[in-house]
């Protein structure tokens, strides 16, 4: 394939490089919608019902969707604006973005690691490194001429919510409510604008195969028009409809460590829309390079011995990027 971006280029059928094999492909006319998605509701001021909601969605899913989680609809509404202008430049102006190396900080990509898969996925996305703003903000796409200040402004309201979230989870295990944001660190966090265009023959193909998060938490945000997040639960992939005014919170591979096991990192995957493009916006929140990937004695000892090993989360992010997307999970590798 030669690596260039798929939005904004008219495919009449799908590219050969993007077919599955018929053993790997979504099944689209067999998926059910998931009905009992859990919702929290974080203006509740019963704080120790919010814990519990929390705990027991990690615990039996491995996320949930948060509503009157503090970001006003006005900034959402700004920020999948701007997403659709920058996704509607044109593709030469795009393409001076372009990168498929993944330890950029900022760059234009396609599928997920063109340079080793074989079977690609139909996607652009917008790589961004977040935190801190005033390093990364100056390397950020000018046009559109709003991108800076709208993404920026969203980052930081973001993070306070996913911040947030850290506390309740961790409340949720049992421990002090800073216990898990000491042990990530000075987080990072990284945003993927993703793209997904209409598709000539969605039921051969993924926007994303199915895989987990390497991070620590995820927040979506979906896009209401077109449907596409797809999670594994008992065996069976279920889609989750868009809700308005709510994020997808995603548990990730160092939450599960760091839970010992108790919490899941939710498998997950995109699927595509013959009519219809698609957008989301992913931010992840992530460990400090050196963080000290360990369960805390809390929650080891006795009959609940250690999972994993220790491990940094450099070590990790690594190993995940040298691997194809929709391997074994990489958290297997680690495990004690």
């Amino acid at each position: 394939m030669e690596t260039k971006v798929i939005s904004g280029v008219h495919f009449s059928s799908l590219p050969a490089s993007y077919i599955r094999p018929e053993s790997d492909r979504p099944k689209l006319s067999e998926i059910e919608e998931f009905d009992n998605v859990p919702v929290i509701d974080l203006g509740c001021e019963d704080h120790n019902l919010i814990v519990k909601q929390i705990g027991d969605a990690c615990r039996e899913y491995g996320f949930f969707q948060v509503i009157n989680h503090g970001v006003s609809k006005a900034l959402v509404d700004n920020i999948l604006c701007v997403a659709h202008e920058f996704f509607d430049l044109s593709v030469e102006e795009k393409m001076k973005l372009y990168s498929d190396d993944p330890t950029k900080t900022m760059r234009l990509s396609t599928s997920f690691n063109v340079k080793k898969e074989t079977v690609h996925n139909w996607r652009d996305y917008l790589r961004l490194h977040c935190y801190p703003l005033e390093k990364y903000v100056p390397e950020w796409p000018s046009n559109p001429s709003s991108f800076k200040d709208v993404v920026s402004t969203y980052c930081a309201e973001i993070r306070q919510l996913g911040l947030r979230l850290q506390e309740d989870i961790s409340e949720s295990l049992g421990l002090d409510k800073d216990n898990l944001k000491n042990v990530l660190g000075d987080q990072g966090q990284h945003m993927a604008v993703n793209y997904y265009p209409a598709c000539p023959e969605p039921e051969l193909t993924y926007g994303l195969p199915a895989h987990t998060d390497p991070n620590a938490l995820t927040i979506l945000l979906q896009d209401l028009q077109v449907a596409g997040l797809q999670v594994l639960k008992d065996g069976k992939w279920l889609a989750i409809k868009p809700q308005p005014g709510a994020f997808v919170i995603n548990i990730g591979d160092q939450l599960q460590a760091l839970s010992n096991g108790k919490y899941k990192s939710v498998w997950h995957r995109a699927v595509v829309n013959a009519d219809k493009a698609r957008l989301s916006v992913a931010s992840f929140l992530c460990p400090c390079d050196s963080a000290n990937i360990s369960a805390p004695k809390g929650l080891t000892g006795g009959e609940d011995p250690a999972v994993y090993r220790d491990y940094t989360y450099n070590e990790y992010y690594k190993k995940f990027w040298s691997r194809n997307l929709d391997q074994e999970h990489c958290l297997e590798l680690f495990k004690n």
